[in-house]
C-alpha cells in the first residue's frame, strides 16, 4: 500500500510529496517554501531520521511510524497562526478514532483507546503520548508560511520522554501509516476549513476543551527555570492555558512543559 490523500483532501487541492525515508518532513517543507512552493501540500514518510519536535527535541520515526507535515500559506499574523495547532490536534484525534473504530469493527482491537488532547499540541492515548505536533512559520511577502509537523507512534514509541509515550501497536491497534495518513489528510481538510484563518477558533476551542486532558486538575508548568502551579481552568481566545493559582490569580501560559495530577510534583521538582 502506498501513501495517498483522502478524497476530501484531494478535492480541496492538496499536493503530496512521499518519501521512503527522509531526515525531516518539516525541514523538507520549509526548504520547498524557500524554493517557491506555496501549497497547500503534504510531506509524508514512514521513516524519519532527524525530525525535531517542540523545544527542538529529537523526534525520530522508525520505519512503520508516520511522520507528516502539511504546508499552508496564509495571510494571518503569527498569533493567529499559532492557534492552528488546536485544529491539528482535533484533526489527529478524529483520524485516530476513525481508524481505531474501523479496527474495532474488524475485531482486531481488544478495547477502544481513550484519546485526549494535551495542551498545547500533544495527543494522548490512555493517558500516554501517541502524537506530537510542532508548528513552524516563516514570513513571506504578503503572507506567512506555516508548516505543521505531526509525528504519530504507530509501531513504536520513544522512551525517556517527559510524558510517557505509547504506540498504536502497543494498544493492540494494527493499522498502517498509509491508512492513518489517508484519514488524517481528510480530517485536516475538515478542521482547517473550520479554523478558517483563525476566524473559526472559538468553535474549535469548544471542541478542543471537550477533549482536553487534565481540565480542572492540578497542573504544574515548567518554562525554563520558572514553575507555575495551580488548576488548569480553560484555554483563552488566543489558545493560552489559563491556570488558577492557589492565591486565586488567573495566569495565562503561552508555552512550557505541562505536568498533570500526581505528575505535577515531578514538574515542580
Amino acid at each position: 500500500m502506498s501513501f495517498a490523500l483522502g478524497p476530501r483532501s484531494a478535492a480541496a487541492g492538496y499536493g503530496l510529496a512521499v518519501f521512503d525515508q527522509i531526515g525531516s518532513t518539516n525541514v523538507e517543507a520549509m526548504a520547498r517554501v524557500r524554493q517557491g512552493e506555496r501549497g497547500p501540500m503534504w510531506f509524508v514518510t514512514s521513516e524519519q531520521t532527524a525530525g525535531r519536535g517542540r523545544r527542538n527535541r529529537a523526534w525520530i520515526a522508525p520505519r512503520g511510524n508516520l511522520a507528516s507535515s502539511v504546508l499552508e500559506v496564509m495571510n494571518v499574523g503569527p498569533a493567529a497562526a499559532a492557534t492552528l495547532g488546536f485544529a491539528a490536534g482535533l484533526a489527529v484525534e478524529a483520524s485516530l478514532r476513525q481508524v481505531c473504530g474501523q479496527a474495532s469493527r474488524l475485531s482486531t482491537v481488544p478495547s477502544q483507546p481513550s484519546f485526549s488532547l494535551k495542551w498545547p499540541n500533544d495527543v494522548l492515548a490512555d493517558g500516554k503520548k501517541i502524537v506530537g505536533i510542532n508548528l513552524e512559520a516563516e514570513p513571506l511577502s504578503g503572507g506567512l508560511a506555516v508548516v505543521v509537523g505531526i509525528g504519530t507512534n504507530i509501531v513504536a514509541a520513544p522512551e525517556g520522554t517527559p510524558t510517557p509515550a505509547i504506540s498504536l501497536a502497543a494498544l493492540g491497534v494494527q493499522v498502517s501509516a498509509e491508512e492513518l495518513f489517508a484519514a488524517l489528510s481528510d480530517s485536516w481538510a475538515e478542521f482547517r476549513a473550520i479554523w478558517d484563518n483563525g476566524r473559526g477558533f472559538d468553535r474549535l476551542r469548544t471542541q478542543w476543551l471537550a477533549r482536553a486532558a487534565g481540565l480542572g486538575q492540578a497542573v504544574a508548568i515548567r518554562s525554563g527555570t520558572s514553575i507555575i502551579e495551580g488548576t488548569f481552568e480553560t484555554i483563552d481566545e488566543q489558545g493560552c492555558m489559563i491556570v488558577r493559582t492557589g492565591q486565586g490569580n488567573r495566569v495565562p501560559i503561552t508555552a512550557g512543559d505541562v505536568y498533570f495530577g500526581s505528575a505535577a510534583s515531578v514538574g515542580a521538582a
